[in-house]
């Protein structure tokens, strides 16, 4: 996983200056700059629009009494995408506009739960690193006592 982060730390940024080195011959400089600040601005924006999108669906799921956790993802795919796009680069951009637009966003968020779905459950049902559940100290069977409104203390 060390070696992967690395070479994405090393290697997009090396990818970046190579493309845009060659959009700026076959384009020009003057262009090339003009799309790389106009994609940042145009970042900015996105990041406003479905940044204010994703707190209004974020506030309705709460609202409804259900987990925000869709919502929550969202936001977080909102943020590096926006991230993404104002960062100086054609790559980055096309990442970042994956992320930002709705219908895109939704097949990112998609794969992502699938992904870590199964992962999740292995956790859950685990002590520790190799260890089944199988009950612990502190599961203790609790009795509860049915009271009416009426005799509780005041």
């Amino acid at each position: 996983m060390f070696l992967l982060f690395l070479a994405i730390l090393v290697g997009l940024p090396v990818l970046e200056i190579y493309v845009i080195v060659r959009v700026g011959e076959e384009i020009g400089l003057l262009p090339t700059v003009v799309l790389l600040v106009a994609s940042s601005m145009i970042g900015v924006r996105l990041i406003r629009s479905q940044g204010r999108a994703v707190l209004r669906n974020f506030q309705a799921a709460i609202r409804a009494g259900r987990p925000p956790a869709r919502e929550a993802l969202d936001g977080a795919l909102v943020f590096v995408g926006g991230a993404l796009l104002i960062a100086p680069g054609f790559i980055t951009d096309v990442i970042g506009a994956i992320l930002l637009v709705p219908p895109t966003r939704a097949i990112v968020r998609h794969l992502i739960v699938r992904h870590y779905s199964g992962r999740l459950i292995g956790y859950v049902t685990r002590t520790g690193p190799g260890q089944a559940s199988t009950g612990r100290p502190e599961d203790i069977d609790g009795t509860a006592v049915d009271v009416d409104a009426g005799e509780l203390p005041r």
